[in-house]
């Protein structure tokens, strides 16, 4: 396998860790860049972008980064709260009176962050289509109850959070919350990341196709024999209703439109430069970095059915999880992707690292090909 790209001499053993990716003839593209103290010294990409693998990864190839996503997200509003624009506590209602209903009098945008709010799923079946009705969405989700008391105990917010804080942006910022996130963070840092990607664009995303043969670990059997098994469960709503979620990600319409829960497209480059951004202050203030990365959810999840532990739109280390430690330091806070794309960054090291690829693995949390990378990061430094 040809691998592209340039890397310090020190970072030797991770493009070799990076090019061993390809054994498996199942891999079919990927790119990792690392930035320490904001300076590039990893920046690989290999494989193959198209469906049929005879189109090569190339430089500027972008892909669907999922929940990767979700802490561009939180920024932008942490973004908003610094001016005033929106509050953490305050109830969500006062912006989206019709929030209020089914008992959500109380949530505020801090229960949305960090998966409290109780709304991780939509109980009565949609449309197909629905997927791409922000309208119809937004109007579901204020008048769905919750599914536990807002602020006791947590549950991930798959797919509902793009709406349920992208609403939040857009009534508070004026614009799409793609347009604000794009505007607000992308690009300020001169990224290569999208929500709501034009067009023109498309000849370059990277096709997503799943891996076989791989059953996971424990955490996603136990996830994927509850979809199996309970339709109605909170579990499945929240991955299956839409039933489009899980079909959606090369299509057109939803490379379109603005789900700034799972929609984002960039490349590792646009990862690692998003976490560099916030070690170093271009993004957010000290107070609001203290608050995006200070630990606010920890536990069984209610949806993931493992224990997770979050801050504010962003994943905080667990280094006694094997499924749910980024591997570089316990300070390290990030956010996977589904299928195993991740962006985080290690405050101690002052290291960020985005990983890309277009090959989906079966895990619910942290992916061990990029754990693997990590660790030979680690080694190094």
């Amino acid at each position: 396998m040809q691998i592209q790209g340039h890397y310090a001499l020190q970072f030797e053993a991770v493009r070799e860790a990076f090019a061993a990716l390809f054994d498996d003839p199942q891999e079919r593209g990927a790119g990792l860049c690392i930035q320490i103290g904001g300076e590039t010294v990893v920046d690989l990409w290999a494989g193959t972008a198209d469906k049929d693998g005879l189109e090569a990864w190339h430089s500027d190839t972008i892909v669907n980064l999922f929940s990767c996503t979700k802490t561009f997200t939180a920024v932008t509003a942490l973004q908003l709260v610094a001016e005033g624009k929106l509050q953490l506590d305050a109830p969500v209602a006062h912006y989206w009176p019709e929030f209020a209903a089914a008992g959500k009098e109380a949530v505020t945008l801090r229960h949305l962050l960090c998966h409290q709010a109780g709304l991780p799923a939509i109980r009565e079946m949609l449309p197909v289509e629905a997927l791409y009705d922000w309208q119809l969405m937004v109007d579901t989700l204020a008048a769905e109850a919750p599914w536990w008391t807002p602020g006791q105990g947590h549950g991930y917010e798959a797919i509902t959070y793009g709406w349920l804080v992208g609403e939040l942006l857009r009534r508070a910022d004026g614009r799409g919350p793609g347009e604000s996130i794009v505007a607000r963070v992308a690009r300020p840092l001169g990224l290569d990341f999208h929500v709501g990607l034009a067009d023109a664009e498309f000849y370059r995303v990277a096709h997503i196709a799943r891996s076989k043969g791989n059953m996971g670990d424990e955490a996603a059997q136990r996830l994927l024999q509850v979809m199996m098994r309970e339709p109605a469960a909170m579990t499945t709503r929240a991955f299956a209703n839409p039933p489009s979620i899980l079909t959606s990600t090369n299509k057109p319409e939803w490379r379109r439109m603005q789900q700034p829960a799972a929609n984002g497209h960039g490349n590792a480059r646009s990862l690692a430069g998003f976490y560099s951004g916030l070690l170093d202050g271009s993004l957010l203030e000290a107070d609001m970095l203290e608050q995006l990365t200070r630990e606010h959810s920890v536990g069984p999840d209610k949806t993931l059915l493992t224990q997770t532990r979050f801050g504010l739109g962003c994943m905080l280390d667990q280094p006694q999880l094997p499924n749910a430690t980024f591997g570089l330091g316990p300070r390290a806070f990030g956010h996977p992707g589904a299928g195993g794309s991740v962006g985080f960054a290690d405050p101690e090291h002052d290291v960020a690292f985005g990983f890309v690829t277009n090959t989906l693995g079966p895990y619910v949390l942290m992916d061990p090909r990029a754990q693997k990378l990590v660790g030979i990061l680690a080694g190094c430094l």
